[in-house]
């Protein structure tokens, strides 16, 4: 079978990113053609008003005209796209301007997905190609920290259960930190937030049958980063590293502890990631406690990739 090409946008309640790959369904290799990402901040006070800003629907709209021009430049069809929108597009009132305003922009109908279908496509991207990888036992529990919500999928060769929870290091950065750094009083009550979220996922996931934590997304990465010492951020080199969770718990403790001239100062660190940094890291260590993991895999691949293989999976179950 020849490969696929196809485009990918995942919009989160932070962040907008787009892949362009070819899919050889045959192999299960997935290259990538552009990949790229924008901090738009779309849930920029949703928590808060129940409404998308005007000022982060316009940041968003951009990003979409951009990857607009990449994705004509690189010849792939709006039957070879799917954009997909979680956690602020779900929970906002004026969720229809942000819709049809994709709609106009790039052609195709934005799909607001379940927190569930969320985790799947989570699992898809992250798992795809760690068969067979040496130390890494099955089941696994694919972590995916975002700016709204957690999911926690659990699963070996399929999803056995997951859940979708309102945990996210924009979410609880606007929910608790109202000083910078936040006080110690502040963070406790985000964990007590992070632990009551954890509970919950455990009630469908059986968090302690995991044998292998991979965690995706900007917050795990951007930890990662830290912990390997990386000059810059490197996306090869943080890909399927293997941090501790004293490594993590370091970070953690001096990204809450310092103030925002000095985690902007840190060489991984995105400058849309420098407010929100603290509460991401906070949610992998609780997180961390909480199933007793001794070290997070960390996995570029992730909902993005999930997004791309389910074009290539719908086209194979409608032929």
């Amino acid at each position: 079978m020849t490969t696929e090409r196809v485009a990918a946008i995942d919009c989160g309640t932070n962040s907008i990113r787009l892949l362009i790959a070819d899919l050889d369904p045959e192999t299960g290799t997935l290259t990538d053609l552009d990949r790229r990402m924008q901090i738009v901040r779309l849930g920029q006070g949703v928590d808060k008003t129940g409404r998308l800003a005007p000022e982060a629907l316009e940041r968003t709209f951009a990003a979409c005209r951009e990857y607009h021009e990449a994705i004509q430049a690189l010849g792939v069809g709006p039957d070879r796209l799917r954009f997909v929108a979680t956690s602020a597009s779900r929970d906002a009132e004026n969720r229809d301007e942000f819709r049809s305003g994709v709609r106009e922009l790039l052609g195709v109908e934005p799909e607001v997905i379940s927190g569930d279908e969320e985790a799947n496509l989570s699992f898809t991207g992250a798992t795809r190609e760690l068969s067979g990888t040496a130390g890494l036992a099955q089941p696994y529990l694919v972590l995916d920290i975002g700016g709204g919500s957690t999911e926690f999928v659990l699963g070996a060769d399929h999803v056995e259960a997951a859940r979708s929870v309102d945990i996210g290091c924009v979410r609880m950065t606007e929910r608790h930190f109202t000083s910078d750094p936040p006080t110690v009083e502040q963070i406790a009550a985000a964990r007590a937030d992070i632990e009551a979220a954890i509970a919950l996922a455990a009630e469908t996931v059986p968090l302690d049958r995991a044998k292998t934590l991979v965690g995706l997304a900007g917050s795990v990465t951007t930890v990662a980063g830290m912990a390997l010492g990386l000059p810059e951020y490197d996306s090869a080199r943080i890909h399927h590293s293997r941090i501790g969770i004293e490594q993590v718990r370091e970070a953690a403790t001096h990204l809450l502890t310092v103030d925002h001239d000095k985690r902007a100062a840190i060489p991984v660190l995105h400058p849309g990631r420098v407010d929100v940094i603290g509460a991401g890291a906070l949610v992998l260590l609780t997180i961390m406690e909480r199933t007793g993991a001794a070290e997070v895999v960390v996995s570029e691949h992730d909902i993005l990739d999930g997004i791309a293989w389910s074009v290539t999976d719908r086209q194979a179950e409608a032929g």
